[in-house]
């Protein structure tokens, strides 16, 4: 039987506070499973991709370790090969969004467990304008607190580093005018917050009913929440939020293949935590099952 290839594209920065132990125990027990392990440790902000894009065509398996935005960049590049190998994932960040929507254990060993029994499942991918996104894209409110919280805040504090940055963004919350095409229905207003996502948890903050989201059909879910107008409005939305009340009147949440956002002044985004510079208009389409994932 031919021996099968895993590359591990690992980002030493994430989780710095944890022990690499997990880590060798995770690549022995895929090594013990039948797989030719390679590593590459990534050096710069995209090396992730670049790799993932150059070398996973030549592998069965590349395995992303590292928070959100490792395995971003890794979906990223095996998203340019028409021949994608199947990924793998390894969570070694401070909020792991994503994994918690799969059910992938923190604990590597247990990850690289999940990996060897070669269960693949589809998934969607999202694409934004020319970049890619595994499970969320989000603008306005605590947008800016996924990539702005610094490495070393989210390694020792977790998901506190995400709320403290959170907190600043208070004093400074704005509505941004956006006109959405989402689906053929087309919305204008102003709003403090909008997620296109695919996924149970958003920035470790919003959790939406996983009953309600299905990872691989085709049509991501479009949440946006509009700009409270007095004490008694931000005071309803507040307890919307908390209950996960996404139904009621005043949030739009629909489930959607397609959205167009258009504003007239910088809107920055988020893409699973990374920076995404702001444009006057931004095409998101859902590429049904446009990877496979080892869970």
């Amino acid at each position: 039987m031919k021996q099968r290839k895993l590359l591990m594209i690992v980002n030493p920065r994430a989780g710095r506070s944890k022990s690499r132990g997990p880590l060798f125990d995770a690549a022995a027990a895929l090594s013990g499973a039948g797989y030719l392990i390679s590593i590459h440790m990534t050096a710069a902000p995209g090396d992730g991709a670049e790799t993932a894009a150059r070398e996973g065509g030549q592998y069965d398996v590349v395995v992303a370790v590292g928070g959100d935005g490792t395995l971003n960049e890794v979906a990223s590049g095996l998203m340019e090969l028409e021949q994608r190998p199947l990924l793998g994932y390894l969570p070694q960040g401070s909020t792991n969004d994503f994994a918690a929507s799969l059910k992938i254990p923190g604990d590597p060993v247990r990850a690289a467990a999940s990996i060897t029994r070669n269960v693949p499942r589809q998934l969607d991918v999202g694409r934004w304008n020319q970049r890619y996104f595994m499970y969320v894209a989000s603008f306005g409110a605590f947008t800016r607190t996924s990539y702005a919280a610094a490495q070393s805040q989210k390694n020792a504090l977790g998901h506190f580093a995400y709320i403290l940055e959170g907190m600043k963004d208070l004093n400074t919350l704005r509505p941004y005018h956006i006109r959405v095409d989402a689906g053929g229905e087309l919305l204008d207003g102003e709003y403090l917050f909008g997620a296109v996502c695919n996924s149970t948890s958003i920035g470790g903050l919003m959790k939406l009913n996983p009953e309600r989201v299905v990872l691989d059909d085709g049509l991501f879910e479009l949440l946006l929440i509009p700009s409270p107008k007095t004490a008694a409005e931000l005071q309803s939305l507040v307890h919307t939020l908390l209950n996960q009340q996404y139904d009621s009147q005043g949030l739009v949440f629909r489930h959607v293949s397609s959205v167009r956002v258009e504003t007239e002044g910088d809107l920055p985004w988020s893409l699973d935590g990374e920076y995404a510079p702001g444009v006057p208009a931004v095409e998101l389409r859902n590429i049904r099952q446009g990877l496979a994932m080892l869970l």
